[in-house]
């Protein structure tokens, strides 16, 4: 077993899990249409293959062969995510949604939230690449009583730009993540370094990381304007750039056998300084977790 587990020809445990708050409709939709279509081709394959005649020993090695050589690699299962239902909630939110991990070529990838995306540069111990990917965060007033008065923020897709690099049982990694949906999540860059180790059929992983937040994002979800302490009762609070949170990173995966697996990630997490001191966190620490399984081609 490889000593880094690879999202999309990306490093999992370094990576966000998932955004906090509630996911968005479309991507549900979109993740839940491709794994519909994906067991449907698998189903039609395996019907066409029990119409055929029987192969030779030869033509079954050469298939087995060519199968191995594949650039396509597929997976498919059922996830869970459990998550704060916003930033600084004391509530959590538990989100079923169907894992994927789909990649081509180590080129092209589906995986998580990252919808789609691209390695633009790639070798063996590195990555350099973007992606759609869904930040499930959000904030509904009618979360808690006490964001009345505070407005409601919405999910949606953000540009990611991301970057690894593996040395030994060491990975680091960057990524930025853009809103592109207008919803005033500004920018956050998430650096992490973790360390991996397999042991029989198990993998663990482990390390630190930080997250940072530009002012349009801290005070989308921690400050409070005048206008908004008048309609919540809040005092106003004001934002700006810096470290969101410190967390560390960690998961353990397991093969169950050539096409089953299970992995569990979670990141462990602090608010620093404007998000850790805002009337509207309730909660310093953060957890949020990611649970599958999944089968693959």
């Amino acid at each position: 077993m490889s000593a880094r587990v690879k999202l999309g020809g990306r490093s999992l445990v370094g990576q966000r899990v998932v955004g906090h708050g509630r996911p968005a409709r479309a991507s549900l939709t979109l993740a839940l249409a491709l794994s519909g279509a994906l067991l449907g081709l698998t189903a039609a394959q395996a019907a066409h293959a029990d119409d055929t005649t029987p192969a030779t020993s030869t033509d079954a090695s050469t298939a087995t062969a060519a199968s191995s050589d594949s650039k396509w690699k597929i997976g498919v299962g059922p996830g869970l995510v459990v998550t704060p239902k916003y930033p600084g909630s004391r509530q959590l939110s538990y989100i079923p949604f169907p894992a994927l991990d789909i990649s081509y070529d180590d080129r092209f990838f589906s995986q998580g939230p990252d919808v789609l995306g691209v390695n633009v540069l790639r070798g063996p111990a590195y990555h350099l690449g973007a992606a759609l990917s869904f930040d499930f965060q959000s904030r509904k007033e009618s979360d808690d009583p006490h964001l009345h008065g505070l407005g409601n923020v919405d999910g949606g897709p953000k540009l990611k730009l991301f970057g690894d690099y593996t040395w030994w049982a060491f990975t680091g990694s960057v990524a930025l993540y853009q809103d592109i949906a207008g919803h005033h999540q500004g920018t956050t860059i998430s650096t992490d370094l973790v360390a991996s180790a397999p042991v029989g059929g198990w993998l663990f992983s482990v390390g630190p990381g930080f997250t940072w937040a530009n002012g349009t994002y801290t005070r989308t979800f921690f400050g409070v304007s005048q206008q908004q302490s008048a309609a919540s009762g809040l005092p106003t609070y004001n934002t700006s750039a810096g470290i969101r949170d410190i967390h560390m990173n960690a998961m353990v995966t397991y093969d169950f056998s050539r096409h089953w697996n299970g992995s569990v990630a979670a990141t462990f997490g602090r608010l620093e300084h404007n998000a850790a001191n805002s009337p509207i966190t309730e909660k310093r620490f953060e957890l949020n977790t990611l649970a599958s399984v999944n089968y693959k081609f």
